[in-house]
């Protein structure tokens, strides 16, 4: 499916994860992000003991916004397009919060190589849509035009860590 993504994305400080697990309305994935040779990202996502999985293709169209196919994919088809996992990126794990707020699904990504920092992002309507964000978050810097604060630049930098015994 085909949708126009516009968001804004902050690096936050790391917020307290028991505060979080424990808001009304959370929700919390568990994802396992690969790039591949061809173009797209794959997903292994694991939310309340069900694991989805999804390829998606984005085309950029500016720093906020980016036509979007993203599509669920069976298990079989994840493993054969692993197989074209690009060797010059890493797997990103995050545990991935989401919370309603304000009208909007604020989502938190926490992942295993920062202990201080998490990002957090947000989904809009437009490039000016006005929003705000909860107050127990923390803003160090937006890094919606940064291209260094991709998830694809992230594979690039960082080793991935040894899976936690509760695992992907």
């Amino acid at each position: 499916m085909k949708n126009l993504e516009i968001e804004r994305k902050f690096l936050i400080k790391m917020p307290d994860i028991k505060m979080l697990e424990a808001l009304p309305s959370i929700s919390i994935a568990d994802i396992t992000q690969t790039y591949t040779t061809v173009g797209a990202r794959l997903r292994k996502w694991a939310e309340q003991g069900r694991t989805t999985y999804i390829k998606t293709v984005k085309q950029h169209l500016s720093d906020l916004t980016r036509i979007e196919e993203e599509n669920e994919i069976s298990p079989e088809e994840y493993e054969r397009l692993m197989l074209l996992a690009d060797p010059q990126l890493n797997s990103l794990t995050k545990t991935r919060y989401r919370y309603p707020f304000d009208g909007k699904l604020i989502e938190i990504d926490v992942f295993p190589f920062w202990k201080d920092q998490a990002f957090c992002e947000v989904e809009l309507k437009s490039e000016d849509e006005e929003f705000s964000l909860p107050d127990f978050i923390e803003i160090i810097k937006e890094v919606t035009a940064d291209k260094a604060y991709r998830n694809y630049a992230l594979a690039k930098a960082f080793k991935p860590e040894p899976a936690s015994k509760g695992g992907f």
